[in-house]
């Protein structure tokens, strides 16, 4: 006798059939591990000061670590401060010393900002001053020290004008965790060749590689020209001073895409054993790859995934590297943010694509929310294999930004990773795979 199913029932067999087949499969042998979830964070803004007094505003927030169970941080959290300077809102880059703000309970407190006198403009002449800027500092592993870089800016005493045809250095110093002060400001010493009578490390991101020499990479131009180019310098740190060993490949924008002033505000990073350097122009961003951080590739304007223009101009754009996760950080047009200056607001971050060198549309986050001004000079840095932060501030020019609600905020945007970062370059650093170092 033939049995039929009842219609009732003849959906759910191919389901059951498919229960009974997966209820066949062996079960996953001992110490076999569960996939891990994909790479993930969120995000947690605060604000760490605010208030504008519209005579002068701060700019310029940068973080640096110091990881706990170091030289000065006997604790079990890190210490985190963020270097800032006040800005003139009656001239264009007219900077006063540095200050910094400090936490040691994770952001919970903060102390500051705190001016020194060690970073503080100096008289060059009796007409002439000169002060460090656009400083970052990061956590030098190899000496347990943290150490910040940038570049100097010269100023007429008298008037406080931009001086003709001045030089530019790269300015740096180290801190010191327990009397809480920082070493006097000096430069490094370049090869002495006139393109690098202009040369300077601001606003660059640099990398530190596990033997302890450091990819410092700097723009540079004669002081009779006005296009800069980007060369990766290899320097060695002491402690106390910041030597030049070699530079690489000299960069410059191709003859057919000259434009502007050239590069600037180089940053570099190393993703799975590929160094990666992101530069500024004025119409656009530019991205190369490299294999040992000193001799790089072809150069390419940044784009999204879809090759569309990323959008990001005449501003500076930062890393955020996680061991599983390449991360860019940026500032672009196309955001509802026609009012805001260059589009610098608001700030966002997206995935990488390591491979093709493309950022990943889909992937992008709004970090800090514009609030009518510009947000473009930022940094960032691991606190923790678990946390990165990134710092930006309200820049309050020109006159009238206030009307849209900024008033000179200092944000703190936390990335609260879902898995540790092993390419942490604080708390145990573990260099990615096949690290070597550069060089002897």
């Amino acid at each position: 006798m033939t049995h039929r199913h009842p219609a009732s029932l003849l959906p759910i067999l191919p389901v059951l059939v498919l229960v009974m087949i997966a209820g066949t499969v062996p079960a996953a042998p001992p110490g076999h591990k569960a996939p891990r979830p994909k790479l993930d964070y969120r995000i947690e803004l605060s604000t760490v000061i605010k208030g504008f007094d519209g005579k002068t505003c701060w700019v310029h927030t940068r973080p640096g670590a110091i990881p706990p169970d170091t030289p000065g941080n006997p604790g079990k959290t890190p210490i985190v401060l963020i270097t800032l300077q006040k800005l003139m809102l009656t001239r264009s880059d007219v900077f006063f010393g540095l200050h910094d703000l400090r936490t040691d309970n994770m952001g919970r407190n903060w102390i500051g900002p705190t001016g020194h006198q060690s970073l503080r403009r100096r008289q060059a002449t009796e007409q002439i001053s000169v002060v460090p800027c656009d400083f970052w500092p990061l956590w030098h592993a190899a000496t347990k020290t943290l150490l910040g870089t940038g570049k100097t800016f010269y100023y007429t005493t008298k008037d406080q004008r931009h001086l003709a045809r001045a030089p530019s250095e790269t300015a740096y110093s180290a801190y010191d965790p327990i009397t809480r002060k920082w070493n006097p400001w000096k430069t490094l010493k370049l090869p002495d060749d006139p393109k690098f009578k202009n040369a300077s490390a601001g606003c660059a991101q640099r990398y530190d590689l596990p033997n302890g020499d450091i990819l410092l990479p700097i723009y540079y131009r004669r002081r009779d020209q006005t296009e800069h180019r980007v060369t990766v310098c290899r320097c060695r740190f002491d402690g106390k001073t910041l030597r030049f060993v070699e530079h690489g490949d000299e960069l410059e924008l191709p003859p057919a895409e000259k434009h502007g002033d050239g590069f600037s505000e180089p940053s570099i990073t190393r993703f799975n054993g590929r160094f990666y350097m992101t530069l500024r122009t004025v119409k656009y961003g530019y991205v190369t790859t490299s294999r040992d951080g000193l001799h790089f590739g072809p150069l390419k304007k940044w784009t999204f995934d879809n090759g569309a223009d990323l959008g990001s101009y005449n501003t500076q754009q930062h890393w955020v590297t996680h061991s599983d996760g390449l991360f860019l950080v940026y500032t672009r047009r196309g955001l509802n943010n026609d009012h805001v200056i260059r589009h610098r607001a608001p700030l966002v971050i997206a995935e990488v694509d390591p491979r093709r060198v493309t950022v990943k549309r889909q992937t992008e986050r709004i970090l800090v929310p514009e609030r009518g001004t510009r947000l473009g000079n930022f940094g960032m840095t691991d606190v923790s294999p678990t946390e990165t932060w990134i710092t930006t501030v309200e820049w309050m020019q020109p006159v009238g930004v206030a009307k849209y609600g900024s008033d000179n905020s200092v944000f703190v945007a936390k990335l609260i990773w879902n898995r540790p970062n092993l390419a942490s370059n604080v708390a145990g650093k573990t260099p990615d795979p096949g690290s070597l170092s550069v060089g002897n």
